[in-house]
């Protein structure tokens, strides 16, 4: 029988964030630690091997401010992120720091472990506090530094069905935002310059071949203008070329997919931008968008924790 106090606690050693949660059997959040990883001015993001030697820095002092009023008895599984997605195949090192540990905890306090991917981290997530559910049938769009994907999610199964051919939504985002200057990640920086800017987009539309799309080209068109250009006029045209891109691939896969109901994930999906353009667009439309908390649309443990809770006790 489970107990009020009972909590599942989860690892998420992704890219650029070391992430601890614990969730009760009612899926309240206790504690929900992160810790960004360090990237150099200048430098467009992390190898491998630096990645996570930062995540086994991080992950001691983040576990002790865990545990700091948990009684380490009412924890009844751990939950980590092992892999990128739920595809086979699918793996990236940074993932090994998280498991190690969520493994040497998960004996040491004899309780079972469980594994999932960070993408359904992700969506479970993003999920908690709307009207979606863990075993809902939906469309989700991951879109994060390193993702840029349309997934179909029903009840567990996530299947890829469009994205981006080449490079992310979030490298064209950092990619000019450290050129402007800016450390990385740039994302929530060029979010507010596009936000409080008034003006017209300077750049092209983005082009969809059926579900997928290209981005090398709004990046490569960015880059001609850096000098040209202000940087707020820029930020707002990247950001504005990517929420009317998002609007069209919504309609498209709606359509296809014969599926009206979205949720958006990931870093950029925490964009104030984006979400104010395709709020306002969906307004009166009988497709429903929903975001999630921009807290959790980012790097986090939370999801993986609620998955870990349905696993053991629903």
């Amino acid at each position: 029988m489970k107990e009020t106090n009972d909590f599942i606690m989860a690892i998420d050693t992704s890219n650029y964030t070391t992430s601890i949660a614990i969730v009760d059997c009612n899926q309240n959040i206790i504690k929900d630690e992160r810790k960004t990883l360090r990237v150099k001015q200048g430098e467009r993001g992390l190898r491998q091997s630096h990645a996570l030697f930062q995540h086994l820095e991080n992950l001691p002092l983040l576990i002790e401010n865990a545990f700091s009023d948990i009684d380490t008895k009412s924890i009844k599984a751990i939950a980590v992120s092992d892999r990128p997605r739920p595809v086979k195949d699918s793996y990236m090192p940074v993932f090994k720091a998280g498991l190690t540990i969520g493994s040497v905890i998960a004996s040491s306090l004899s309780v079972p472990l469980y594994k999932f991917s960070h993408q359904e981290g992700h969506l479970a997530a993003v999920s908690y506090g709307t009207q979606f559910k863990l075993r809902d049938s939906y469309l989700a769009f991951h879109l994060s530094g390193g993702t840029c994907e349309l997934l179909y999610v029903d009840g567990n199964s996530v299947e890829k069905v469009g994205g981006s051919k080449d490079i992310s939504f979030g490298q064209v985002i950092d990619r000019i935002g450290v050129a402007l200057g800016m450390f990385f990640p740039a994302g929530n920086e060029m979010d507010k310059l596009a936000f409080n800017f008034e003006g017209v987009s300077i750049l092209k539309r983005i082009p969809f071949d059926g579900l997928e799309i290209n981005l090398s080209g709004l990046e490569t068109q960015a880059q001609r203008l850096l000098a040209n250009n202000n940087k707020e006029q820029l930020a707002y045209s990247i950001f504005y070329e990517i929420s009317y891109c998002l609007v069209e691939w919504i309609n498209k896969a709606v359509n296809k997919m014969n599926c009206n109901r979205v949720l958006l994930t990931g870093g950029v999906a925490a964009s104030e931008f984006i979400r104010k353009h395709l709020n306002n667009y969906y307004k009166d439309k009988e497709v429903t968008i929903e975001f999630g908390p921009s807290s959790l649309s980012t790097d986090n443990a939370v999801g993986l924790a609620l998955l870990g809770g349905a696993k053991l006790w629903q």
